[in-house]
């Protein structure tokens, strides 16, 4: 069922690019595996994925070790300064940065491990309450605070548009990500190499892929619904 579930994606997307004139490598696959065991990533795995999205450092921890070594893990849910340290020497990239203050904890963890963490930052573009991320006119700020440090690279932006059941509605979310990804981009500051664009899920990627994203989180098109008994 996954391997077929990642071929029906895989073929959404690769329609998706054509539509929009893109080719088909400029759009990475996040295989979001929250609450997910480590079998059915490892199904994953095998049909193909090597890039998967975690919510939380926890389950990073938990099935990071079961796992092949060659996975590229993203920290996509929110992070707690205090859980920085479980992740920071195995995740690839940091989707969520919201503060200056996440960021600082940031470098100071990568510092120690001697390295130089990417992150996004997590926009709240439809400026829902119950989301988190900097709201539009707070990106640039944000940008030019964090490229102040040596250890933590931003790389783009990251957002997650609301639930709704037409995918259609939130085209005007991931272009309002991609007009501002591609002005910061345009300012050239020193330290941030803008070349993510990580928005669209389950039921919305494709409307993402046409407003330019460069990574798109599916979940549940992949793996079924979550099991939140599992959390």
């Amino acid at each position: 069922m996954i391997k077929e579930n990642l071929e029906e994606v895989e073929a959404r997307i690769t329609r998706a690019c054509e539509r929009s004139g893109r080719e088909r490598s400029e759009v990475t696959l996040i295989s979001v595996s929250k609450t997910k065991p480590a079998e059915m990533l490892q199904e994953a795995y095998d049909a193909g994925s090597r890039d998967f999205g975690e919510n939380k450092p926890q389950e990073i921890r938990e099935k990071y070790p079961q796992l092949p070594t060659d996975i590229r893990w993203h920290m996509i849910g929110h992070l707690q300064r205090n859980k920085i340290k479980y992740i920071i020497d195995k995740v690839c990239m940091i989707h969520s940065v919201d503060s200056i203050r996440l960021a600082e904890a940031i470098d100071e963890e990568a510092k120690k491990h001697g390295i130089v963490m990417p992150v996004l930052i997590e926009v709240n573009v439809a400026e829902e309450e119950s989301k988190f991320g900097v709201h539009l006119d707070e990106v640039e700020s944000l940008i030019r605070q964090i490229s102040e440090l040596s250890n933590i690279q931003v790389q783009g932006l990251m957002t997650i548009a609301p639930f709704t059941e037409n995918a259609e509605d939130n085209r005007i979310y991931f272009r309002k990500l991609r007009n501002l990804y591609v002005d910061i981009k345009d300012k050239n500051i020193d330290n941030v190499n803008m070349c993510n664009l990580s928005m669209g899920m389950t039921g919305d990627y494709e409307v993402a892929v046409e407003e330019g994203a460069t990574m798109v989180r599916v979940g549940t098109g992949i793996f079924g619904a979550r099991s939140y008994s599992q959390i």
